[in-house]
């Protein structure tokens, strides 16, 4: 074999090694959070690695502002987090963009207030002191809750938790309230009650949502990876979505989402049908002027309530379709 032959084919086997790096990725760290939701079957399934070809390391997180930090570091590629987290890291210029909407968020987080707080009506939540993951869906429909009530959160005593440690905090009997969600709902309401839900904050005029979202330059250097994970997950929506009650009954579903987020197997049913999980022909459409219209008053709001310092003139390149659409073919 002659010299420039052996050279073409060390390039061309180092040019195919690098575009398999490209495109499998095999380093591959996706951000996950303990939501309930269908996916999480796909997740546990492996499905994502089949359909994608890539060794995927799923990392779990507390909460969406942990999960922005990692991605802004670039230690996470793609990662789970809710809208007010997102309009936040929008507000920051962070290098992202929504690519599915995961859930249209409803009962499955609640203000949940203590048995013998002395919190019968939301008046009464002044003075007391709530539990919540600061720049959260949560905080967001916790301050949101407040301000329809006409109550001054300078007036309640609201401290930043985690959901684990509002858990603990709970046990201990150190706080009033959380506005949050499971496994610390399930185990909060175990001796507490709900006060309000998203559901009903959505009906006031401040929806919430999770998103998935990617960093901008991994999307473009590896379209196919966002592609075939749209794909898996509008799968799993649209097999829920065909008859919850069956989805939920078929033998190790629940076992293998209260094994991914914690949650209890005989909790899980009632878990998934506390959101709403829009299918392909739905998110072409949301992830547009919705979700942007969306990340815009949510940012609005968070800078009202001095959580952010300015607002975009557009958050529409924080949103695309591209890949959504791409799933229906």
């Amino acid at each position: 074999m002659s010299t420039s032959h052996s050279t073409t084919r060390w390039l061309s086997a180092l040019s195919l090694a690098g575009a398999a790096l490209a495109v499998h990725a095999a380093d591959v760290t996706i951000a996950y959070q303990t939501t309930v939701e269908p996916a999480k079957v796909a997740q546990a399934d492996g499905a994502y690695e089949k359909a994608s070809g890539a060794s995927i390391d799923w990392r779990k997180f507390e909460s969406g502002a942990e999960v922005i930090t990692a991605v802004a570091s670039g230690d996470v590629q793609i990662g789970y987090v809710g809208s007010s987290p997102l309009a936040a890291a929008a507000s920051r210029s962070l290098p992202v963009q929504t690519f599915l909407i995961a859930a249209q968020i409803g009962s499955a987080e609640a203000l949940v207030v203590r048995n013998g707080a002395g919190i019968a009506k939301p008046a009464d939540l002044v003075g007391k002191k709530i539990a919540v993951p600061f720049v959260s869906t949560t905080h967001y429909s916790l301050l949101a809750a407040l301000k329809h009530w006409k109550i001054d959160p300078a007036k309640v005593q609201i401290v930043n938790l985690r959901p684990s440690e509002i858990t603990a905090a709970w046990q201990r009997g150190d706080i009033d309230a959380a506005y949050v969600w499971d496994p610390a709902l399930g185990k909060a309401k175990e001796n507490g009650k709900v006060l309000v839900s998203s559901t009903d904050v959505a009906k006031w005029g401040a929806p919430t949502f999770d998103a998935w979202i990617v960093r901008k330059d991994f999307a473009e250097k590896n379209p196919r990876f966002v592609e075939q994970f749209a794909r898996v997950t509008l799968k799993a929506y649209a097999d829920y979505a065909a008859n919850p009650k069956a989805f939920a009954a078929k033998a190790g579903n629940a076992e293998k989402i209260a094994r991914v987020t914690g949650s209890k197997p005989e909790e899980v049913a009632g878990l998934l049908a506390g959101n709403r999980y829009p299918l392909a022909g739905e998110q072409a459409k949301l992830l547009a002027d919705a979700t942007t219209k969306a990340l815009t008053d949510t940012s609005a709001f968070l800078k009202e309530q001095g959580k952010v310092d300015a607002l975009q003139p557009s958050y529409a390149e924080y949103v695309s379709n591209r890949y959504a659409k791409a799933a229906l073919k």
